[in-house]
This record gives structure tokens, C-alpha cells and sequence, in this order.
């Protein structure tokens, strides 16, 4: 590989002896990308085809799933063709497209988990202001704003990494994560400075946020016994989901920083935990502990079946 084409693609090189188990990685991790598009897609079908579910909750959950689906499209692909691959590279572009989209549809998650303790919130400690607030245009507001204001911020980011000049061209990984920061001949301050402004919009206040909402919820929950099941019900899938991916995230972005000198079976178990845990525990989570939509699942299986 000469110096033209060093300038031009990365290696990566946290793949585990995948000359040797290309074939058992491919078919896994196919299956596994098969299952997170029909899982999460099965319940996004079961919420539009339902009128009954035509509810600001359940709305939110579709585009939650949804956001899984487009997470997993950006690594799956190409993390398959990789396994496939004699070389496992990727264009220095491409790379960064795909650390713009792994961050952007991260940061849509948070936004959308926090949109849903509102609706939680409004619904348990507000019922009788819920319709007039949570109303249709109120929804497609907060969605689009989940998806376009984290957007907005990552594609500043992008193009302040898209200045910088690299002088590594290996990576410890398997996908373009926040490791693509180690390229970099000199950490840029102002790159330091806007990724913990983005830190700080993209995760720390929607979880503040979801926190103070659900802190509240907790506080009527006790006070009011009726409300209690209420809460439990509704209210526990969707933390069940926020727990899971915080943690996921605080390992996805603090691991690299912290530059440990960890095996590299360590580090990709790691990664993989991130891309297969979150999308298949959100369907799983949202189709058996929320009552309606587990009552429709039921039926559609016992028609199969």
C-alpha cells in the first residue's frame, strides 16, 4: 500500500482472527442484522396498522425503532462486507460519514428518549392537560427536532474533523467511532472544546432532563396509590431502554478517551455489545411490557402459528 493510498484509506484492526472465522462472523452478524430490521419493523407495522395505537406514546416508540433500524444500516453493511473482505479498509470520507451517522442517530435516541418522559410526564402528573399539550403538531415538532438539531450540531463537528490534518491511518476498531480522533496530527482545541459542547446538548441535558421527569413521576406515583400500576406499566419500558443505552453510550465514549491498553477481543466485544444489544433490546422491551402492543403481537402469532 503506498503513501497515496495510506492518505486515502483506514485499517482497521479490531477484527479477531477474522481470516479464520470470516465465514461464522458473516452468517452471525447477517442473522443478527435480519433480526433487528424484522423485530423492529414487526412493531413499527403493529403501531401504524393500529388506530388504537395512534397515541403520542406509541408514535414515539415507531420513531425510536425506527431510529435502530437507520443506526444498524449505517454499520451493518459495511461491517459484513468487511468480514468478507481480504483487507478490512475504508476510505478516510467514508469513514467520517459513518462516524456522522453513528453519533447523529445516538444523539436522535437521547433526544427521543427525553421526548418520552415528557409525554409520561404530562400524562401521569398532567392527565388533564395531556391532549390540549401532546397534541399532533406538538409531536411532529419534537420529531423533527430529534432528528434535525443533533444533525445540525454532528455536521459542525464533521466538518471541523473534516479540516483537520490526519497522520495515523490505522484504527483499533471496527467501525468509525469516536476513535476516528486519534488520526489527528494535533488534538485541535476547538475540536475539544465544541465535542463537550455537544457532550454536554446531546446527552448530559436530555438526561438531566429525563431524570428530573421521571424523579417527578416517581414523586405523584407515591403520593397517589391509583396511579402507581399506571406508572409501572408505561413507564418502566421506557426506562428499562434508557439505562440500557446510557450505559452503552458512557462505555462507547469514554473507553477510547481513556486510552486503555485493553485486548483487542476486549475492545470488540465491547463495540459489539453497542451495535447488537441496543437495537434488538428496544423491540423486545417495547413488545412485551407494553400491554397493547404485546396484545397485538400475540395475535398476529397465534394467527401463524
Amino acid at each position: 500500500m503506498d503513501y497515496t493510498l495510506n492518505v486515502t484509506y483506514i485499517t482497521f484492526g479490531g477484527h479477531v482472527e477474522v481470516h479464520k472465522y470470516r465465514y461464522l462472523y458473516f452468517v452471525v452478524m447477517f442473522m443478527v442484522y435480519i433480526l433487528i430490521i424484522s423485530s423492529n419493523f414487526t412493531i413499527v407495522f403493529i403501531i401504524i396498522i393500529h388506530k388504537n395505537l395512534h397515541e403520542p406514546m406509541y408514535i414515539l416508540i415507531a420513531a425510536l425503532l425506527i431510529n435502530s433500524v437507520l443506526f444498524s444500516t449505517a454499520i451493518y453493511p459495511k461491517l459484513l462486507i468487511d468480514f468478507l473482505s481480504d483487507k478490512q479498509i475504508i476510505s478516510y470520507p467514508a469513514c467520517l460519514c459513518q462516524w456522522f451517522l453513528y453519533y447523529w442517530l445516538g444523539g436522535s435516541d437521547f433526544f427521543l428518549l427525553s421526548v418520552m418522559a415528557y409525554d409520561r410526564y404530562v400524562s401521569i402528573c398532567n392527565p388533564l392537560k395531556y391532549t390540549t399539550i401532546m397534541q399532533k403538531t406538538t409531536v411532529k415538532i419534537f420529531l423533527f427536532s430529534a432528528w434535525i438539531l443533533p444533525a445540525c450540531l454532528m455536521s459542525v463537528a464533521l466538518l471541523l474533523n473534516a479540516r483537520e490534518q490526519i497522520c495515523s491511518f490505522y484504527l483499533e476498531g471496527i467501525l468509525c467511532n469516536s476513535t476516528v480522533l486519534t488520526f489527528h496530527c494535533v488534538r485541535s482545541r476547538i475540536l475539544k472544546i465544541y465535542g463537550l459542547v455537544v457532550f454536554v446538548i446531546l446527552l448530559l441535558l436530555p438526561l438531566l432532563f429525563i431524570i428530573f421527569s421521571y424523579s417527578r413521576i416517581l414523586v405523584v406515583s407515591y403520593r397517589c396509590k391509583g396511579v402507581r400500576r399506571r406508572a409501572a406499566q408505561t413507564c418502566l419500558p421506557h426506562l428499562l431502554v434508557l439505562i440500557n443505552f446510557s450505559c452503552l453510550t458512557s462505555c462507547d465514549v469514554l473507553l477510547p478517551r481513556l486510552e486503555l491498553n485493553s485486548p483487542k477481543i476486549v475492545r470488540l466485544i465491547m463495540t459489539l455489545q453497542f451495535v447488537v444489544y441496543h437495537p434488538l433490546f428496544n423491540p423486545i422491551i417495547y413488545g412485551l411490557k407494553m400491554r397493547r402492543i404485546y396484545d397485538h403481537l400475540k395475535k398476529i402469532l397465534c394467527r401463524k402459528l
